[in-house]
């Protein structure tokens, strides 16, 4: 066979590939989630056009994170990877490191997601690679609220969010927003947990008309963990109820479906209504098991523990705070170990037990020192009760009141200038 004719083959082949992977995606997007995945993986099976190989393996991959599908998710990303590795080309390369990040994240392997993610930041690739710099930022940052490092998770949203000004990236920002969201909820500032999802809201509506439909229900989860916590419930479960009906409609997105009846029990619970709530709290563990997110897992413990306590039955609460510690010292979590301890004190400080009483206060207070909860201004803790708090371009954090106080236009613990604005 001469050269041209080999080429026109493979062009030719490109061309079904390309058609085959549209196909599919057309498919996906109107709901039809079995039979796209039977398209790609016919396309997988057939194509000898690496690219072709490694956009399919992308589908696959994007596929069977929204369907919390994360070890067939992981395998399809090692299968990318190995495709990269043979085209040598560093787009390739630093998108298929991005893909293992991702995997790892959702997987609860968050050391392993910080290593992936310093080697996309370490490529030397395109313009096209560095665009998705931003997203390598945004899932290093989330690996770092997984570990409970606040300043380096705020460092790296930093990052992203001006990754995503600077290639008007609405899409990013609004992800990235929402994971402000879960930072703020967890050292207590809830105004400013609600301030970033409401932002991601907005982005939803002004731009977000060709979007997945999942942006929408994102911004509605964060909002009714954030109104639960100001007290509002009725909010909250007014969001919750709205993001319900969409996942309805919606099946493919487990790992969200997850979340929000996690949110439902938590409101529940928040209402003393424990009955209603340990229903919510099992079928949120049966996805959580299945999906294999081990974090979720540990909140969902937290939550059946302190239903236990309302109902003043110290043992299962201990069991259930035993659980939720195991998990969260596997996943490398700080701050939900940091909460067994302080729910256990609780136990034990009723029931007299000072040997046990003892051992968890000073577990308590070496966690506090780990995570370094405290403003580098009055030297109180952060995260103890709701504040107004306020990270500066270097992302340490103070109580506002401090800052304000202060009139300093450096950071008062690093010194850094704080003249330009940042955005966390």
């Amino acid at each position: 066979m001469s050269i041209f004719m080999r080429q026109f083959g493979a062009d030719m082949g490109q061309d079904q590939t390309k058609q085959q992977i549209e196909k599919g995606l057309h498919l996906y997007q109107t709901n039809q989630t079995d039979k796209a995945l039977q398209v790609w993986l016919k396309v997988l099976e057939k194509t000898s056009d690496p690219g072709g190989k490694f956009r399919v393996l992308g589908c696959l991959i994007t596929a069977h994170s929204e369907m919390g599908k994360y070890k067939e998710m992981l395998k399809y990303a090692l299968a990318q990877i190995d495709t990269a590795r043979e085209m040598e080309d560093p787009d390739y390369l630093t998108e298929g490191y991005l893909n293992l990040a991702r995997s790892n994240e959702k997987l609860c392997d968050f050391q392993k997601t910080v290593s992936y993610c310093k080697t996309c930041l370490n490529m030397q690739g395109t313009t096209i690679s560095l665009q998705l710099n931003g997203q390598v930022c945004l899932s290093m940052g989330n690996a770092f609220l997984g570990l409970s490092v606040f300043q380096k998770a705020l460092e790296s949203y930093e990052k992203a969010l001006r990754y995503a000004h600077n290639n008007d990236d609405k899409m990013l920002e609004c992800r990235v927003c929402c994971s402000l969201a879960t930072v703020y909820m967890q050292v207590k500032d809830y105004e400013k947990a609600l301030f970033f999802p409401c932002k991601a809201a907005e982005l939803v509506n002004d731009y977000g008309k060709g979007w997945s439909l999942k942006y929408r229900a994102m911004s509605q989860y964060h909002m009714a963990v954030a109104y639960r916590k100001l007290g509002r419930l009725p909010d909250a479960m007014e969001c919750c109820e709205e993001n319900n009906l969409f996942l309805l409609l919606q099946h493919s997105d487990r790992p969200l479906q997850a979340l929000c009846l996690l949110n439902f029990a938590d409101i529940h619970r928040s209402r003393s209504n424990v009955e209603k709530a340990f229903p919510r709290y099992e079928s949120s563990m049966c996805i959580m098991t299945e999906i294999g997110n081990r974090l979720g897992q540990a909140h969902i413990y937290l939550g059946v523990a302190k239903c236990w306590l309302l109902q003043k039955d110290l043992d299962k609460a201990l069991d259930a705070l035993q659980r939720a510690q195991e998990l969260s010292e596997g996943v490398g979590n700080k701050l939900c170990v940091l909460k067994v301890h302080c729910l256990s004190e609780r136990i034990f400080r009723s029931r007299e037990q000072q040997e046990q009483l003892r051992e968890q206060v000073v577990k308590f207070l070496e966690c506090v020192e780990e995570l370094e909860l405290y403003c580098g201004m009055c030297g109180e803790s952060i995260g103890e009760r709701n504040q107004q708090l306020q990270a500066l371009p270097c992302s340490h954090v103070f109580h506002l009141k401090c800052l304000q106080s202060n009139g300093t236009k450096g950071c008062p613990r690093c010194r850094r200038s704080s003249v330009k604005p940042g955005f966390v």
